[in-house]
C-alpha cells in the first residue's frame, strides 16, 4: 500500500467534468484507491462519491493506493491531480 499527500492543481477543483474523467481513468487501474479529506473517506472510482466530495483546487488530500498496479496508479494521480 502506498500513501501520499497530494495538492489538487486542477483548475476549479474536481467538479463534474474532471471528476467524471478521473473516475473513468481510475477504473482502468486494478488497485483500490481512496481519498481522505480529514476524516471523510472518498471512493474516487465512484462518480457519486466524487460529486459529493467537493474537492477544490489547492486543497491537500491524503491518497491511498493498494494493489498490483499501485505504483503506476499513484504516479498517474500525482501527475494528473
Amino acid at each position: 500500500m502506498i500513501e501520499r499527500q497530494i495538492s489538487i492543481s486542477i483548475e476549479n477543483g474536481l467538479h463534474a467534468r474532471p471528476a467524471a474523467e478521473l473516475v473513468k481513468k481510475l477504473n482502468q487501474f486494478k488497485s483500490t484507491v481512496f481519498f481522505y479529506d480529514g476524516e471523510k473517506k472518498i471512493n474516487p472510482k465512484s462518480v457519486l462519491s466524487m460529486m459529493t466530495a467537493s474537492i477544490k483546487q489547492g486543497q491537500t488530500i491524503r491518497v491511498t493506493v493498494d494493489g498490483i498496479d499501485e505504483e503506476e496508479t499513484m504516479n498517474w494521480l500525482i501527475n494528473n491531480l
